[in-house]
């Protein structure tokens, strides 16, 4: 199996790895001095699962280098999507499968408009990684996990190849026939864990722990699971009780990428995430506020700060 992954940060880059340890023909699309050191000398992940290190990986800048995939897998921050779509352009055959594992849920609609209905698959991936110093992955933790599959709910011979590799590779993987759903179910969690983090400067176990601050972040999921049932999405109508009660399993450490992306001063999801709300919940008609006011509160710091 040819598979390109346009973006070889945590999560292109662990799954990648394991893809290739498998035997998969994995291409990387990487940029900048993680690119020079996957080049020179390869891809190291370093996890409590084991680590790995591929001394020669197919890297590049350019993914036009490296021809035809079975598989597209999309890995970059969301507001590279529209500079991806152009550079993907060149792999993508009659019946390549192009998956996104970014983070939202709008981001299937832009790859429809760009390559139709038929070569999108949708998919979610469970991990907390980083590109930790250039040309290697740090896992941490132990939760690796991919959901994927067609939105039509069939068992495609792209999306059981895909399986089947992530199998070989020791990726818990499962194809899921409504997947949709699945990228609701984590999009209903992630708005709520980086909303909550990110305006209050904090980890999850302060925040669960106060009265207010737990109320901030329910609401954020109350509304996010409003939204996605006003879609049509099926999630249960107390989904987000059944989030804050998960919240409460959680290392009182761990917090969002979209906090650590605040405090490192780069460029925020936010508009994707609480801004997704609230644009899905103007189209169906449904207030926001609580999402509302996360999207307004980092107005300043979406763009990064030098």
């Amino acid at each position: 199996m040819r598979i390109a992954i346009i973006g070889a940060g945590g999560v292109g880059g662990y799954f990648g790895a394991r893809l290739q340890q498998a035997g998969a023909e994995v291409g990387f699309v990487a940029r900048g001095a993680h690119l020079e050191a996957l080049r020179r000398e390869g891809l190291r992940v370093e996890s409590p699962l084991g680590d790995i290190h591929l001394p020669r990986v197919n890297a590049t800048d350019n993914a036009a280098d490296l021809g035809p995939a079975d598989i597209v897998w999309l890995a970059v921050k969301l507001w590279d999507t529209e500079a991806a779509i152009r550079s993907m352009k060149s792999v993508v055959g009659p019946g390549t499968g192009i998956i996104s594992f970014q983070n939202g849920v709008q981001k299937d609609d832009v790859l429809r408009q760009a390559f139709g209905d038929q070569a999108v698959m949708g998919g979610v991936g469970y991990i907390a990684a980083n590109i930790d110093r250039p040309g290697v992955i740090k896992h941490t933790g132990t939760m690796q996990r991919l959901i994927f599959g067609e939105y039509d709910g069939s068992r495609s011979v792209r999306a059981e190849a895909l399986l089947d590799a992530c199998t070989r590779g020791g990726i818990n993987a499962e194809l899921s026939d409504d997947i949709r759903r699945a990228i609701w179910e984590k999009y209903v969690f992630l708005v709520g864990l980086s909303g909550s983090t990110t305006t209050m400067r904090a980890t999850i176990g302060p925040i669960r722990s106060n009265p207010r601050a737990r109320a901030f972040l329910f609401d954020l999921m109350r509304e996010t699971v409003a939204v996605g049932r006003a879609l049509g999405v099926a999630l249960p109508a107390d989904y987000a009780d059944q989030r804050l009660t998960f919240v409460d399993s959680l290392p009182e450490t761990m917090t969002s990428s979209m906090h650590h992306d605040l405090n490192g001063r780069k460029r925020l999801e936010v508009s994707w995430l609480s801004g997704g709300v609230v644009q899905l919940g103007e189209r169906t008609g449904l207030p926001t506020p609580m999402n509302r006011a996360v999207w307004d509160v980092l107005a300043l710091q979406e763009m990064g700060t030098p």
